[in-house]
C-alpha cells in the first residue's frame, strides 16, 4: 500500500467527445469482465456517442489519476411520482485494473452523491450489480450503500 499522502492525484470530471475511446473500450473491459458477455462495438460507439452530444438525458463522468483516464460511470435520473423528485442511477461502472483499490470508484461516487445532496429535486443514488459481481458489491457496500428492496426484472427484446 502507497501512504496516502503519495497516491497520484485524483480528479472527477464530466467526460468530454475526446473520451469516447476510453469510454467504449473501459464498457468492453466491463461487460466482459463482469458478465462474460462480448459487446458489439459499433452499437456500444453510437450508444456513448449519443450521451456524448446531449441527445439522451444522462452524463458520463471520468475519473483521472495525473490527467489520465482511469474509471468512468454513466448517471441518468429517474423521476419517481411517489416520491415528487428524481433518483440518479448509476450504471457502466469501471474501473481499470491497474487503479482498483485506490479509491477511484470512491472519488466518482462521492462526486455523484455530492450532487443529489446539494439538489432539492434528486432524492438518492441506485445501481445495479451482477448477481455474481461480488467485489463490486463489497466496494458499494463499504461506501455505505446498502442492497435495496427491490430485485430488478428485466425484458429485452432481441435477447433469450
Amino acid at each position: 500500500m502507497t501512504p496516502l499522502d503519495a497516491r497520484p492525484a485524483l480528479a472527477v470530471r464530466p467526460a468530454a467527445p475526446a473520451d469516447l475511446p476510453f469510454i467504449v473500450d473501459a464498457q468492453i473491459a466491463m461487460a466482459l469482465e463482469s458478465e462474460g458477455l462480448a459487446l458489439e462495438r459499433a452499437a456500444l460507439e453510437e450508444g456513448v456517442r449519443a450521451v456524448l452530444e446531449g441527445r439522451v438525458q444522462a452524463e458520463y463522468l471520468i475519473a483521472e489519476e495525473n490527467g489520465r483516464a482511469v474509471g468512468m460511470l454513466l448517471t441518468a435520473s429517474k423521476w419517481s411520482d411517489w416520491r415528487n423528485g428524481a433518483v440518479v442511477w448509476v450504471d457502466s461502472v469501471y474501473v481499470v485494473p491497474e487503479a482498483r483499490r485506490r479509491g477511484v470508484f470512491a472519488a466518482l461516487y462521492a462526486s455523484v452523491r455530492a450532487r443529489v445532496e446539494e439538489s432539492p429535486g434528486l432524492l438518492g443514488v441506485r445501481l445495479y450489480v451482477h448477481q455474481r459481481n461480488e467485489p463490486a458489491q463489497r466496494v458499494y457496500e463499504a461506501l455505505g450503500m446498502a442492497r435495496g428492496r427491490y430485485h430488478l426484472y428485466e425484458w429485452m427484446k432481441n435477447e433469450d
